[in-house]
């Protein structure tokens, strides 16, 4: 398939810090995407934004692929709102 035959969807997610954002990248980029042949992904932080952008050969992939993305995002939030001023204090 040509590059023409991909959507792509870039998504900017801001943290309270650059720090929440990294650990936001580390926590969701060690799932690997389920059709590797289908979608592509890249994470990167940018500031205190995490940014991803997706690549996939249908429009239903994208939509599945983000709201995934999303999903993971919300899980990240929340935890973070629970535990991470309380893990940043700990003593290392």
């Amino acid at each position: 398939m040509s590059d023409n035959d991909w959507h792509t969807v870039t998504v900017q997610v801001p943290f309270a810090s650059s720090n929440h954002a990294s650990i936001a990248k580390q926590a969701i980029e060690v799932d690997l995407e389920l059709q590797p042949q289908a979608v592509k992904r890249t994470i990167s932080v940018q500031g205190d934004k995490l940014v991803a952008t997706f690549e996939t050969l249908t429009v239903r992939l994208a939509r599945l692929t983000v709201n995934a993305f999303l999903e993971n995002v919300d899980l990240v939030v929340r935890t973070l709102e629970q535990f991470g001023e309380e893990a940043e204090k700990r003593p290392s």
